[in-house]
């Protein structure tokens, strides 16, 4: 059926009967006519997208399926095989897989065809010589196809053929270079065994210079080496590839190999066969060491260096441990290294991710075997650089290790650290450290040192990574090591603590020390601040924190074995015993929140007493006070409100070490002063909250000492980070030279800048005595002056000098000083943040959070005009969200203000004029939101009053004094307070207030919209400037449309109020179009937008307003718009003005007429001559070939008849009857200048206003608005169809109707005459011309109508 089917509609002659009559074998417009988009198929393979190129082969193959037979199928194949020889690259491999796809599917299309269609479409011997490389292209990627369909292996004439064609483009390797060769490989390593035996003789020669000349036929060598070695040594004799006469080849064409293999980055499969064969020849040992690392590695060529690190990662699955053991000591690791220095310019190559790939897939490959993964990553923690580890501290592949391995590991580091091996580590220096003669750099110490902190840095990062799974002994037993070495030291040996019995070959100094401090306050934190529970490790579960101090207080009490770095004297070991007590107490109140947050405080604060003490100590003794108050103070608050009322001083205190915590540049404490803060911020006081204020304040932050120290790490991270930056700096020494030019010269410029006046003097008066010195004045000074005198002047020269450059010195660095202050308290204030973000996050109620909106407007002011750096910028973002997010968009706000309203009252008044008096208006926002959330507060409050009002007077309030009956809001006072700022508003030249925030006022609070509303509609006219005006009328208009201000108003007074703004409007109206600035016009077009609201308004809600006023004004005001806006004597914009003036007349009645001046432009009249109607488009027929027209008055009589029932009708719809009927009616009321008084009802606006025969509107006798002299403008499409009926029904019957229509306008209006009956004959004529729908033809349109009914029965 599918045959047939094709057979019918593709093509009506079959493909055999086609040939036999010696047709052609494809009728292309039977195709055609078949289906386009069988031909979009071909288009589409060729597409650079690959999902577009799949699904076109899998639909073409769909489409192909059901036609096998057709012509379709001739075609498609004719098409894939002309595209594999296409001019475009990126075409012919998408040619190539679509063939391949097609020859998989229909098996019975023989190979054999393909291949000769090929050959004969690109024949080599016939083609040209500009079309030699496609043809080549087209061979090739055709053996591809037949290639990838998979059935090339098993046909063994195609087999041979393509191996032939392949053999001849080998010869072309300018064009293919070794592709041919690449696929003849490919295409034998799938063959059997029998068919290679077969093939072999064919293209591999039996000379082994040429096996050893290219990568592809040593890759054919070892190919045949695997599959039929008996074959290959018959053909070849006994080859042994790693002889010594062999190996240099053996270099040379891996050099080559990887040469072509440059821009792909991958490692070529020439290379891992031949470490295969070595592998299986135990020949590996000589393989690596004699071709790798005294071969390519000595080329001194990046592509060999890059293939030797790729085969490296490559073997590492199929070497065994003592095979890992000789690559991993020997050069190409060695070199690796070396890359790994010297490549982190952000400019070059870096080869560590793609290793970094390797040693995971090894890693993650054989967990069953413990052994080798310890190897392969003790070896390449192995590689260092002057004893620093050149893999990096967090390595991703440590995830990969077993439990078995990683705690093996983790045993080989410890005992590293204790005992440093130097010579079981692969360390190298590279060249510019060998320059450097520096003996101090080449010392042990300095490798001990770095191969520590890169020890002590690792075992951390393995412990803080999550996605490395270890044992909870292992965690505890690197958190201990850590805390040990920090802060312990041994004296004797015991059992009962294993880290003592641990011996040190090099003792740890005082920097190593402080390296493994802060590595183990890193550990802490990853341990800390999820709160991890260690179930079953300790009896209540205690966190990790608690461990470490039971740890710590066992070495404290086993002082004959164990001493501190730094004793602890008699009251510092009270404090932490104290501490231990306190500690006992709160597992009491362990069900607590709080208890828990002051544990974690205690805990941590307990373990820095270690680092610093006495600072530690101090604190340690107010934390204790706090909470012993604090769980004291409990069950005091339920006795009397006296004693809740009174303020509780351990809240205070513990604001302060929570401030002080702070002050210390750590993560941890940050984090742990947020959480404490979090409990206890509903116990906060005012006097707390000052506390916190006073560091937010910059005044008393910069002007009072504060009793908090801002500490700053800085120079400790210097020290730290000397040692590490040493190779860094070495290997941009040559940079800094030349950097150092320069340098000299702004210290120069900079000297230039701070010379003053005195020393100007001095060096002047200097300068004079010198001159003294050498007597009398004369010509010739250089020989008046003595070599005494000369030696005098330079020694005076020099001090002065110096004393110059003292001073200069000094003056930066107390700028110097001063910058790192202001960063350090800036840095300080944004910690503090944190504490007011959890007040107002976790406290949104209380009543202390309306203190914190003047605090922190005061920081974004200041911060404002200073925020050029970026820590201003951070302090000012976190700011700016903290009080708008969490703030003034919060859900929940204080509901207990009763003793408050008086100052909040005051609070809103203060911050509105602060608004008015901004200079900037992203500030005044500011001010202007934290109002909005203090009149939110006010309005959610309930009155004191309410109860004391009687029901009668509940009952007779009025809808509008609502929210002030039942809140302790002040309308009255508040009203006053925005009208002020309203009228600065509309009456100063550059206010920070603007009309988004006076919406934002009315949207929340209609209430106050309408008491502000009248000074809105006095400023619409009047005396204001006319940007106030337009500013005026756009506030008006958006509060007019908002639906919360309507239910406000009773409808008198909306009526009203509707009626004054619409009063105001006309008179701005009277203006319209004579705009000379660009305030002015601004001012015509928002005039022109609130009466289109106004106008709306009335329709919608049915108001009874006079419109007469403003329909005179606007219909005299028409000519002079329309004649501005055609001459083009106007300001930008007016265009828009046109518009809106439309829109307007358009609720009052009046549609806006069709435009003439493009109409006029394309139909010439006709008084003019034929001849001048012509004219030259390009791309368009000239007249002479176009179809003639019918004369009219053959279209009059055919038009005049009835259309008999027989006759075929242009289609027509109801929809464009009704649409001509209404073009007539509105041009017969149009002619008279005023609104229709009826029309059909499809033509009437929605949002129109109601008018009737008067001007006056009444909502009871809606009326609609009337077409315009011409029809509204229509689509293309309906253009198109309208030409088309026109143009058959033609053009005598329009003029007919045209002039019965001229006839009965006259008829309608106050005078009997048209105020426009030009126009309306210029559009008549212009109807006739271009066939457009307009009056002329629906008075056609509906004669013919009456005709029709006429006929009906």
């Amino acid at each position: 059926m599918a045959e047939m089917e094709s057979q019918d509609v593709a093509e009506p002659v079959s493909p055999g009967e086609a040939t036999k009559s010696g047709a052609p074998p494809a009728d292309r417009h039977g195709l055609l006519q078949h289906s386009r988009e069988f031909l979009d198929f071909f288009w589409d393979i060729a597409k650079p997208e690959q999902e577009t190129r799949l699904e076109a082969t899998e639909k073409l193959l769909e489409y192909l399926r059901t036609r096998p037979k057709g012509s379709e199928m001739k075609y498609a194949l004719m098409r894939l095989i002309t595209g594999l020889g296409v001019g475009r690259e990126t075409a012919r491999p998408c040619y190539s897989l679509a063939l391949a796809q097609l020859l998989q599917s229909f098996e019975d299309i023989p190979l054999c065809s393909i291949l000769e269609q090929i050959k004969e479409k690109y024949n080599l011997q016939k083609v040209k010589k500009a079309m030699v490389r496609p043809a080549l292209f087209a061979h090739l990627f055709g053996v591809l196809a037949l290639f990838q369909s998979g059935r090339l292996v098993k046909d063994q004439e195609a087999l041979m053929k393509s191996v032939k064609l392949l053999q001849v483009l080998t010869q072309h390797h300018n064009h293919l270079q070794e592709q041919p060769q690449k696929a003849l490989v490919d295409i034998l390593s799938e063959v059997p065994e029998a068919t290679l035996k077969d093939i072999l003789p064919k293209v591999l020669k039996s000379d082994l210079g040429v096996v050893l000349s290219s990568p592809e036929y040593l890759e054919l060598f070892l190919l045949a080496q695997q599959k039929v070695p008996a074959k290959l040594e018959k053909l070849l004799g006994s080859v042994d590839l790693f002889s010594d006469e062999n190996i240099p080849r053996l270099v040379n064409v891996l050099k080559m190999a990887a040469a072509s293999v440059k821009k792909e980055r991958k490692l070529p499969a020439v290379a891992l066969d031949l470490l295969r064969l070595a592998l299986q020849e135990n020949k590996f040992p000589r393989f690596w060491n004699e071709v790798l690392e005294q071969g390519l590695l000595k080329k001194q060529f990046l592509p060999a260096s890059f293939l030797c690190f790729r085969l490296l990662g490559a073997a590492l699955p199929l070497l065994s441990k003592k095979q890992l053991q000789l690559v991993m000591r020997g050069d190409v690791i060695h070199h690796y290294g070396e890359h790994l220095v010297t490549s982190k310019a952000p400019d070059r190559f870096k080869f560590a991710p793609e290793m970094d790939e390797y040693v995971g897939t090894f890693l993650e490959g054989c967990k069953t075997d413990p052994e080798r993964q310890l190897a392969v990553l003790v070896a390449f923690s192995s590689i260092t650089n002057q004893g620093h580890p050149v893999v990096p501290t967090f390595w991703r592949v440590v995830q990969f290790l077993s439990p078995c391995a990683l705690k093996d590991y983790v045993a080989w580091l410890r005992d590293m650290f204790l005992q440093p091996n130097l010579d079981s580590l692969v360390d190298f220096s590279t060249s510019n450290q060998k320059k450097n003669q520096d003996a101090s750099l080449h010392v042990p110490e300095r490798a001990v040192f770095r191969l520590r902190k890169w020890i002590i840095l690792r075992l951390v990062s393995i412990v803080e990574n999550s996605q490395v799974e270890k044992e909870e002994a292992l965690v505890e037993e690197v958190a201990r090591f850590c805390l040990f070495h920090s802060f312990f030291e041994t004296k004797k040996p015991t059992s009962q603590i294993p880290e003592t019995e641990q011996r040190l070959s090099f003792p740890l100094e005082s920097r190593t020390r402080e390296v493994v401090c802060s590595a183990f306050f890193s550990l802490l934190q990853a341990l800390s601040t999820q709160f991890r529970q260690v179930p079953g490790q300790t009896p209540g579960g205690q966190p990790w924190t608690y461990r470490l101090v039971q740890f710590t207080d066992m070495l404290l009490n086993h002082n004959r074995n164990v001493t501190t770095t730094t004793p602890f004297t008699a009251q510092q070991r009270q404090a932490w015993d104290r501490m231990l007590q306190t500690l006992k107490e709160l597992e009491a109140h362990s069900t607590e929140v709080k208890a828990t947050a002051f544990q974690h405080l205690l805990l941590l604060v307990g373990i820095h007493l270690f680092k610093s003490p006495a600072e530690s100590c101090d604190l340690l003794g107010d934390i204790q006070t706090c909470i012993e108050k604090s769980l004291e103070g409990k069950p005091r608050r339920t006795r009397s409100k006296a004693v809740d009322s009174q303020e509780p001083p351990w809240v205070e205190v513990l604001v302060e070490i929570l401030l002080a915590l702070l002050a210390q540049p750590s993560h941890l404490m940050r984090q742990v002063a947020r959480s404490v803060f979090g409990h206890i911020c509903s116990h906060l006081t005012p006097r707390a909250l000052q506390l916190i204020l006073d560091v937010l304040n910059p005044d008393k932050s910069q002007d009072e000492d504060d009793n908090v120290v801002v500490m700053d790490d800085s120079d400790d991270k210097q020290n730290k980070s000397k040692d590490d930056s040493d190779s860094e700096e070495e290997e941009k020494e040559k940079e800094e030279e030349e950097e150092s030019d320069d340098e000299e010269e702004s210290d120069e410029e900079d000297r230039d800048k701070d010379v003053d006046q005195g020393f100007r003097e001095q060096l002047m008066a200097v300068l004079q005595a010198g001159k003294a010195l050498g007597g009398v004045d004369s010509e010739d000074e250089e020989e008046e002056l003595g070599d005494e005198a000369m030696m005098a002047l330079d020694q005076n020269l020099a001090s002065l000098f110096a004393e110059q450059k003292l001073r200069i010195q000094a003056k930066k660095d107390e700028k110097s000083k001063l910058q790192k202050e202001k960063v350090l308290r800036r840095d300080f204030q944004i910690r503090v943040l944190d504490l007011v973000e959890v007040l107002v996050t976790k406290q949104p109620e209380n009543s202390l959070v309306l203190e914190l909106l003047e605090p922190l407007l005061t920081v974004i002011r200041r911060s404002m005009r200073t925020s050029s750096s970026k820590q201003e910028q951070d302090l000012l973002h976190k700011t700016a969200r903290i009080f708008t997010h969490h703030l003034c968009r919060a859900r929940h706000y204080c509901h207990d203000v009763s003793n408050h309203v008086e100052a909040l009252h005051t609070q809103v008044e203060r911050l509105v004029q602060q608004a008015s008096r901004q200079a900037d208006s992203s500030v005044a926002l500011y001010y202007f939101n934290a109002t909005l959330y203090l009149l939110r507060v006010l309005k959610g409050n309930p009155a004191d009053a309410l109860p004391l009002k009687t029901p009668k007077k509940q009952k007779a309030s009025a809808k509008a004094k609502a929210p002030q009956a039942t809140s302790c809001l002040d309308l009255k006072r508040v009203t006053m307070v925005y009208s002020s700022a309203l009228s600065s508003f509309l009456t100063k030249r550059n206010s920070p207030l603007t009309v988004p925030m006076f919406l934002s006022l009315f949207c929340r609070h209609p209430v106050l919209c309408k008491s502000l509303l009248p000074i809105v509609v006095q400023h619409v006219t009047g005396p204001a400037r006319p940007r106030q005006q337009a500013q005026a009328c756009l506030l008006l208009q958006k509060a007019l449309s908002m639906g919360e201000l309507r239910p406000c108003f009773e409808h008198s007074e909306w009526e009203q109020l509707i009626g004054q703004v619409l009063a105001k409007v006309t008179e701005n109206l009277r203006t319209l179009g004579k705009a000379q600035t660009k305030s002015e016009q601004q001012r015509e077009l928002s005039s022109l937008e609130l009466l289109i609201t106004v106008l709306k308004t009335i329709h919608l809600q049915k108001l009874t307003l006079d419109l007469t006023t403003i329909l005179g004004l606007l219909q005299g005001l028409q000519p002079s718009l329309q004649q501005s806006l055609q001459q083009g004597a106007h300001l930008a914009g007016s265009s828009r003005l046109y518009d809106l003036y439309w829109q307007a007349m358009k609720f009052l009645g009046v549609q806006r007429p069709k435009s003439e001046k493009k109409d006029a432009k394309k139909i010439p009249s006709d008084t003019q001559s034929p001849v001048s109607m012509k004219r030259k488009k390009k791309g368009f027929l000239p007249e002479t070939k176009k179809r003639k027209k019918r004369k009219p008055e053959d279209a009059t009589e055919q038009d005049a008849k009835p259309a008999t029932p027989g006759e075929k009708q242009p289609p027509s719809s109801g929809k464009k009857k009704r649409h001509r009927r209404k073009a007539a009616a509105s041009a017969q009321s149009q002619v008279n200048g005023k609104p229709a008084a009826k029309s059909s009802a499809p033509n009437t606006p929605i949002t129109g206003p109601s008018t009737s025969a008067t001007p006056t509107a009444s909502p009871s006798t809606p009326a609609t608005p009337t077409a315009s002299p011409s029809s509204p403008a229509k689509t293309p499409k309906l253009r198109k169809k309208h030409q088309k009926l026109s143009q058959m029904n033609g053009t005598a019957r329009t003029e007919s109707a045209g002039k019965k229509l001229q006839k009965s306008l006259p008829k309608k209006g106050a005078s009997g005459k048209s105020p426009q009956p030009t126009l309306l004959q210029k559009k008549a004529r212009l109807s006739l011309a271009d066939g457009s729908p307009s009056l002329l033809r629906s008075g056609a349109k509906r004669k013919k109508v009456q005709l029709k009914k006429g006929v009906q029965p």
